[in-house]
This record gives structure tokens, C-alpha cells and sequence, in this order.
């Protein structure tokens, strides 16, 4: 979700443009200065590079675990690779498999729901995932992006996946209302509209034959709560513990889905 760090606030704000007054439109500008200055760019824009296959010393070929999505599939934020999601997640496969599990990486700070049929051209065409994880979505709302596109995006590329055999979960679009470096009222915008991408997301899964794991129900209260803690450093991506507990969010259906394919 990196990118949305600079239009965060300009974007949701010219979403509701026409329905504020010249007042309110000045409000949401000023909010969008503060939440600019508070959030910065201290990780940058490239994340950590976790691929690799983690627990080589179990049994057995490893399981095939493919990543797609923005910067918090792509785990920015996190400084160790063990503790982007992709690592906590394939060390949690790994344990409840009790084999190894090679982790494949094509999410990319910044995307949008758009992106999702590039990074699945850049996975090679020999590589079959047993499980591909899908987490998408933020970039999609500070962007205004129509809710309908972005779910025909996301349903587009769950399609493909299950035409390589691979087994699909998908993590609904988290709540922008945990974002505390957002003033209200536009962080209040944010949270409504991510909910409606969420809930289409889901749909969108299940017409096409994947799991969703809404968290926003699962892990937005946390964030909420303890924001010190979940949050890294820019106080909009997830730390290493935001990232354990999403991974521990997602991984009883990752698991599942794995031995679906047994």
C-alpha cells in the first residue's frame, strides 16, 4: 500500500467532492497535509526479500506458497524476512505440515487490484503453487478506484490461479479506519469505504471459488487498539507483530487449503 502514502487524503477527498461544501473540501485538504507529514516514507518503497524455502530440515518436496498483492503481502515494514507475512506464513505452513515450504513472492508496493494479472505474468509458467494468498486492496480505495473493477480484477486473477490447480485464499481489504496518522473525519471515509471493498472482495472469492478471511473482523480491532505496537514505524504498515498476528489470521485457511490438495 505504499503509493497511497501520498495520495491518501487528496484521493478520498475528491471522492466526495462533489457532495461537500467548499468548507468541508478545505478540511480534507488540511487533513491530507497532516496525515502526509505524519506518515513519511521511513521504509521506502522495496520491501524486504523473503523467498526462499523455509524449514529445508523436515520431510518431504516443499509445498509451493505464492504471494500476490500489495506492500503488505510484500511485507514493507518488517525488517527481518522472517517477520514479513510471507515468512510468518510459510513458517506456519511449514509447522502444521510438518514440511517445507517454498515461498514465491510477486506482490509489489503500491499495487492496486489492476496489477494482480501483471505479477501473476511474471510468476514462471513451470511454477504450480499449491496455495496462493491474495491481499490487495488499500491502494485500491485511496485511489477511488470503483469497487466493481477492483473486485473483477481480484475475480480475474483467483480465476487464473485455479486454472494452474492452486488453491486460492484471499485476505479482504484491512480497515483504513485503524490508520490514527488519518484525522477524522476522512480517516471515518476511509474505514466506511474500505469495508464496501472488502465485502465485495469476498464475493468476488467466492464466485470464483476461493476462500476470504475478513481482516478487518479478524485483526482490525488490534491495530485499533494498540496502534503502538501493530503498527511499524510510518504508522501505517504493519510491525512485526502486526504481521504475526495477520499471518496467524490467515493461516488456518492456508492450511486448510493446502490439505484440500492432498
Amino acid at each position: 500500500m505504499s503509493r497511497s502514502r501520498i495520495v491518501l487524503a487528496s484521493g478520498l477527498g475528491i471522492a466526495v467532492a462533489a457532495t461537500l461544501s467548499l468548507g468541508g473540501r478545505a478540511v480534507l485538504a488540511r487533513q491530507a497535509a497532516i496525515a502526509r507529514r505524519r506518515i513519511g516514507k521511513p521504509h521506502g518503497e522495496v520491501s524486504i526479500v523473503a523467498d526462499r524455502v523455509w524449514r529445508p530440515g523436515l520431510a518431504g518436496q516443499p509445498a509451493e506458497l505464492l504471494l500476490l498483492g500489495d506492500s503488505l503481502a510484500a511485507g514493507l515494514g518488517a525488517e527481518r524476512r522472517k517477520d514479513t507475512l510471507g515468512g510468518r506464513l510459510a513458517k506456519g505452513l511449514a509447522r502444521q505440515l510438518h514440511r517445507p515450504v517454498r515461498l514465491h513472492t510477486a506482490a509489489v508496493v503500491g499495487s492496486e487490484s489492476s496489477a494482480l494479472a501483471r505479477q501473476l505474468d511474471s510468476v514462471p509458467a513451470d511454477l504450480r503453487p499449491d496455495v496462493a494468498v491474495i491481499v490487495v486492496g488499500g491502494n485500491d480505495v485511496t485511489h477511488r478506484v470503483p469497487v466493481s473493477e477492483s473486485a473483477a480484477h481480484l475475480e480475474s486473477a483467483i480465476t487464473r490461479l485455479r486454472a494452474r490447480g492452486a488453491e486460492v485464499v484471499v485476505g479482504t481489504c484491512p480497515d483504513l479506519g485503524a490508520l490514527r496518522a488519518v484525522p477524522q473525519p476522512l480517516r471515518a471515509l476511509g474505514s466506511r469505504m474500505s469495508r464496501q471493498l472488502a465485502a465485495a472482495q469476498a464475493s468476488a472469492a467466492a464466485r470464483a471459488g476461493a476462500v476470504s478471511v475478513d481482516l478487518r473482523r479478524a485483526v482490525g480491532a488490534m491495530f485499533l487498539d494498540d496502534p503502538d505496537s501493530m503498527f511499524s514505524l510510518d504508522r501505517f504498515h504493519p510491525s512485526a507483530l502486526g504481521y504475526r498476528r495477520t499471518a496467524e489470521a490467515l493461516l488456518p485457511a492456508v492450511v486448510d487449503a493446502m490439505r484440500r490438495r492432498r
